[in-house]
């Protein structure tokens, strides 16, 4: 079931297309990664699924019927990359605050509190002020506040920036967790190593357009090159060669063999059998999301400065 659909959305300041007829599902329970370059349109595409802005053409569908801001926010829980947070308030107050304003009642909020407060290590920060904070700090605090009314769908805008990599651990683990219970993750950075760890199913987008879609491991051997890493415990003084495949790369017993237009990896493994060499490693060597995005993007950059230098003639 689909907690969250776009149907050709759409958004334009001024003459800029800012999100460009987009379109995607996302499966209840998942977690989803929002990828793109700075100014790719993702601010705006989330601030339409939260009511924020309103497009100019299209409609989100969320939990199977057409989103009202005014009836359904309360269903969303949203920490955007940029800090919305009183300085001058204190900590639990801060946070019974916002959690009211989400509909809690003043007890189920201070429970809830306390236990996101226990959970994530922040007991002894309920009378401390919020521009005492670090940024890190001010990040758990926030990631409380968005998620403590127990929302159906979590948007995380950047949610580790600032944190140390043991309070990366813990917020990672809770987003696990939130999504195992059923809620469902849309999560947006630019740090693909996080996205590799955490996310199910991506979309990347670039100057407002949908370019990428899809299960993170899909994606990569979509990507594929052929290329397997080789290992050889025996290698005689002889050059490899095989109509099967070409060596790109070799340093001491280890190889990186791209495999020719035509032939697989097991007639790979058969030319090193029949040269009676032991192989103690072979494994295929996918591309990182992180090669991926950036080739893709900058394909997308090179299309679009071609049209325009077409337009301008």
């Amino acid at each position: 079931m689909n907690i969250l659909e776009l149907h050709h959305l759409k958004k334009y300041f001024a003459t800029q297309k800012a999100v460009d007829d987009i379109s995607l599902e996302i499966e209840q329970g998942s977690i989803f990664g929002l990828l793109g370059p700075n100014g790719a349109g993702k601010t705006t595409l989330l601030r339409m699924i939260t009511g924020i802005f309103y497009p100019d053409e299209g409609e989100v569908i969320l939990d199977g019927k057409k989103f009202d801001p005014l009836t359904d926010i309360i269903k969303i829980g949203y920490m955007p990359e940029e800090r919305g947070l009183y300085k001058k308030m204190k900590i639990g107050d801060q946070a019974l605050y916002l959690a009211q304003l989400k509909g809690l009642s003043k007890s189920d909020a201070v429970q809830k509190i306390k236990y996101w407060f226990e959970k994530l290590e922040m007991q002894s920060w309920w009378n401390k002020k919020v521009e005492d904070l670090s940024k890190g700090m001010s990040q758990k605090l926030q990631f409380v506040t968005t998620v403590l009314h127990e929302p159906k769908l979590i948007i995380l805008d950047e949610p580790f920036s600032g944190l140390d990599p043991l309070n990366a651990n813990l917020i990672k683990d809770e987003i696990y967790g939130l999504a195992q219970k059923g809620s469902t993750i849309i999560f947006s950075t630019h740090r693909m190593e996080q996205v590799e760890e955490i996310c199910d199913h991506i979309v990347l987008v670039n100057l407002g357009r949908k370019i990428l879609d899809g299960s993170v491991q899909e994606i990569k051997h979509r990507f594929k090159e052929h290329k397997f890493n080789v290992q050889l415990s025996n290698v005689p003084s002889i050059i490899l060669e095989s109509p099967a495949f070409h060596v790109a790369e070799e340093k001491a017993n280890k190889y990186i063999v791209r495999i020719n237009d035509g032939y697989k990896s097991n007639d790979v493994l058969k030319y090193f059998i029949e040269k009676d060499l032991n192989v103690d490693g072979f494994n295929e060597i996918l591309p990182s999301l992180n090669d991926i995005f950036i080739n893709l993007v900058e394909d997308t950059k090179a299309t679009t400065r071609s049209f325009q230098n077409i337009e301008a003639n």
